[in-house]
């Protein structure tokens, strides 16, 4: 009889434990259908960031001083308000060059996450192959647009509700200006981002640039100085969307670039750079040389490595 009560009750408990087991795993179910549907409703578009690359090479060089910086500085912040990405501008005067840094920002907590672009261009395309084109500005469509452009496009996908879902729980999209113009006399590389750095009251957890991110002929190496942890996690999250032809898995270039003032203070960073880009600094870096895929490619690498909880 008391072996027959305690057959009865351990199957009581077998049932009760196998009833526990399916309820979890529909839980787990439900949870990962909720969170593809939730990947599937976004996008990155990447015609309407080649569209914004367009905008900037149709205002002109955004030398820092000229009226189309000004009016790119005008257009990225009212784009940010459009977007409710609560836009900030923090001016400097370094070396009697007036600096604007511009700001974006959703969510609060921690992870931190910045993920910025310079957007000025260089006053002298002082590596173009004909000496008479040496002397006049670069238009800048890969070498600051498509880091814009892509900020912008993000501005437009991430709100809040996202954030909320995503594993960066407050991200700050930052402009950086006078990147550009290193090697010329009275100014200096990435004066921007040595600024804003300089003037953090606090230390994100991690910055991620993006510049020169548009070529439609796109090879994308890891930069030498970026945090390997992170750099790794990006490019792994690149491959798993099929872009590892893009995202070489190999360390090629060692860059200053605006990602070097926060490494310097001890916060990882991480750039994102095509350097191989045949038309750095010349007057070819025109809008034709970007590609709404690359934007793209980048983009969505960018967006499903932020959300991805």
């Amino acid at each position: 009889m008391r072996i027959a009560t305690i057959t009865k009750i351990i199957f009581i408990i077998f049932i009760i434990i196998m009833i526990l087991f399916f309820l979890l795993l529909i839980i787990l179910i439900e949870i990962n259908s909720n969170q593809n549907n939730f990947s599937k409703n976004i996008y990155f578009n990447g015609e309407k960031a080649y569209k914004d690359v367009e905008y900037q090479i149709s205002l002109g060089p955004r030398i820092p001083g000229s009226t189309s910086h000004d009016q790119t500085t005008n257009w990225i912040i009212k784009t940010l308000d459009q977007n409710n990405w609560k836009p900030k501008i923090f001016t400097d005067n370094v070396a009697d060059i007036k600096i604007s840094n511009i700001i974006g920002s959703q969510g609060k907590g921690r992870p931190w996450i910045i993920i910025g672009a310079h957007y000025d261009s260089r006053i002298f395309a002082d590596r173009d192959k004909l000496e008479a084109n040496q002397i006049l500005p670069v238009p800048g469509a890969n070498d600051g647009a498509s880091g814009v452009a892509i900020l912008l496009e993000l501005s437009r996908i991430i709100d809040r509700n996202i954030l909320e879902q995503s594993w960066a729980k407050q991200i700050w999209l930052v402009f950086f200006d006078a990147e550009d113009n290193g090697n010329i006399p009275g100014w200096s590389w990435i004066m921007g981002s040595q600024s804003f750095a300089d003037n953090l009251n606090e230390k994100p957890d991690l910055v991620v640039i993006l510049d020169m991110v548009g070529d439609a002929d796109l090879n994308i190496y890891q930069e030498v100085n970026s945090d390997k942890k992170y750099r790794d996690e990006i490019w792994r999250i690149a491959a798993q969307l099929g872009y590892e032809k893009y995202f070489i898995s190999e360390v090629k270039y060692n860059i200053i670039d605006d990602h070097i003032p926060f490494i310097q203070r001890g916060i990882p960073a991480v750039d994102i750079i095509d350097f191989d880009y045949p038309y750095w600094h010349t007057i070819s870096d025109t809008s034709d040389k970007v590609s709404a895929q690359s934007l793209a490619i980048v983009g969505n690498t960018i967006l499903t490595w932020l959300i991805t909880p």
